[in-house]
């Protein structure tokens, strides 16, 4: 008999009990376990945990889940058929550990209930059409490439690009809505940890969230559980509370490796940059347990960052992404030097269902944009030459440069749809010969003048009530600024691309 009651307990019940036979850091092989699953939950006599990650014909392959080291001669006991975590609404608002921990010193957690770690994404005959966006917020993305709850859509970059911060942002803005926001930080350094807390408190937006945290000092199997752990909590609230949720998972790239570090250790013919052959079965499974349920008609919409090594969106792993979400938003290391935020590629970017949740003004908006934005692309390829510019040339620069304007957004900065068709249709408006826009202007004032709008019929009275506002005439090339001083223009303008 051991000193752990749990673990005799186990025992006791005619569990299946092995022997530690070798150990290899957190990789412990054990003899006996028969009969048992794969990802079966297992005891050891000391009391920590460990799930199985291979099965042979003589022992089985476990990765240990405790910070203590084992010692060989140790007996093992199934404790569970399968990897389980803890779950329910009282996680909301908290910060938790990988093993289901509370982490922000506000007392325990009390969960509801368990739910399996690698559970099966539900069949197309359980789900329905995705048909609702999701507001961001950002107005470049509700706008251009728009994103609807159930959907999954990757975010791609380069390192320091902006990526941590755009999803941020997302998960600022659910503040006000219905969703409630996991976001999983994969093998982070905790100062990245402490700075995400502290933006949601900030902005009153960790009341709608649950952050699950994996440190990169700590094991690497919690870095590699983290996502499905962080799935599981979000799948149960969806499935069985009637919650709408948004999965972020911060990020892939560090998911993958962490998993290939596991599977080489462990002997694994490696693949493709080393990677274990089933790294693409290991990234769908996790990213297809999204959708909508017909069942109670409620989403999980998950969001991937990955890493794209100097920008080339070709490499192994993003590529793998692209194949399994239903589109992507890729940030561009020469747009973000050019201050624009977010630094998104108009050309490469795209969203794949995103236009069923808009109604017929966005959608005409985010073509007649398109068409602004690819005009400017090339209105700005002339510009450089120097030269005199046509007329027409020179307004679809000034276009270009004011939508951008409106574009561009603080991390703070945050806008409903209304505000953004406002902003959009007052910009697409504007006679670039004898007009000119005060974009800042139009900023401060059009939460205000959106809040004014009860119905359909109130949009077009609000909008030229609002255009009065902020447009103002240029007289013989001197403009004249509208209500407040328009800033001066900047001289540099972005690096942009037509759309492809």
């Amino acid at each position: 008999m051991s000193d752990n009651k749990r673990f005799d307990k186990l025992v006791e019940s005619g569990n299946p009990v092995g022997e530690v036979t070798a150990i290899n850091r957190f990789l412990i092989r054990a003899s006996g376990l028969q009969p048992i699953n794969i990802h079966a939950l297992v005891m050891f006599e000391d009391g920590s945990n460990g799930f199985i990650q291979a099965i042979f014909e003589d022992y089985v392959m476990i990765l240990h889940l405790g910070s203590k080291n084992l010692k060989i001669g140790m007996m093992v006991a199934m404790q569970h058929h399968e990897l389980v975590t803890k779950v329910g609404k009282s996680l909301i608002g908290r910060v938790v550990s990988v093993s289901g921990n509370p982490l922000d010193g506000k007392g325990p957690i009390t969960a509801e209930t368990t739910w399996p770690v690698f559970a099966d994404a539900p069949m197309l005959y359980k789900r329905e059409l995705l048909d609702t966006q999701l507001e961001t917020g950002i107005t470049m993305l509700d706008a251009l490439f728009p994103l609807v709850r159930g959907q999954r859509i990757a975010v791609l970059g380069d390192s320091k690009v902006g990526k941590s911060t755009l999803v941020t942002q997302i998960a600022i803005n659910q503040r006000t809505s219905d969703e409630i926001v996991i976001y999983c930080l994969i093998a982070k350094r905790r100062s990245d940890i402490d700075s995400l807390i502290n933006q949601l408190e900030a902005n009153k937006a960790m009341e709608k969230s649950i952050v699950v945290v994996s440190v990169m000092s700590e094991s690497l199997v919690l870095s590699y559980l983290a996502p499905y752990v962080a799935c599981s909590i979000g799948e149960y609230l969806w499935q069985k509370a009637d919650q709408d949720t948004i999965v972020i998972y911060d990020d892939l790239t560090s998911h993958a490796q962490s998993y290939r570090e596991i599977a080489l250790l462990s002997g694994t013919s490696p693949g493709r940059d080393s990677y274990p052959g089933d790294i693409f079965y290991a990234h769908s499974s996790l990213l297809e347990r999204a959708g909508k349920l017909a069942g109670n008609h409620k989403t999980q919409t998950t969001i991937p960052l990955v890493l794209t090594p100097s920008g080339d969106i070709t490499a192994y792993l993003p590529t793998n992404i692209m194949s399994i979400t239903d589109g992507q938003w890729i940030l561009d290391e020469k747009i973000f030097h050019e201050t624009v935020r977010p630094a998104l590629s108009i050309g490469l970017s795209v969203t794949r269902v995103g236009g069923r949740g808009q109604n017929s003004r966005q959608k005409d908006q985010g073509v007649r944009t398109t068409a602004v934005l690819s005009n400017y692309a090339e209105a700005l390829e002339f510009s450089h030459f120097g030269s005199e510019m046509a007329l027409q040339s020179a307004g679809n620069l000034t276009l270009g440069k004011n939508l951008y304007e409106i574009f561009n957004q603080k991390p703070g900065e945050l806008y409903n749809l209304v505000c953004q068709q406002l902003m959009i249709d007052i910009a697409l408006g504007v006679n670039q010969d004898i007009e000119i826009l005060n974009t800042q202007l139009l900023k401060s004032k059009v939460e205000e003048a959106a809040s004014k709008i009860k119905s359909e019929d109130d949009f077009d009275k609000v909008r030229d009530h609002l255009r009065s506002l902020c447009v103002g005439r240029s007289l013989a090339g001197a403009p004249t600024p509208a209500t407040e001083e328009a800033p001066p223009a900047s001289t540099e303008a972005p690096a942009v691309e037509a759309k492809k």
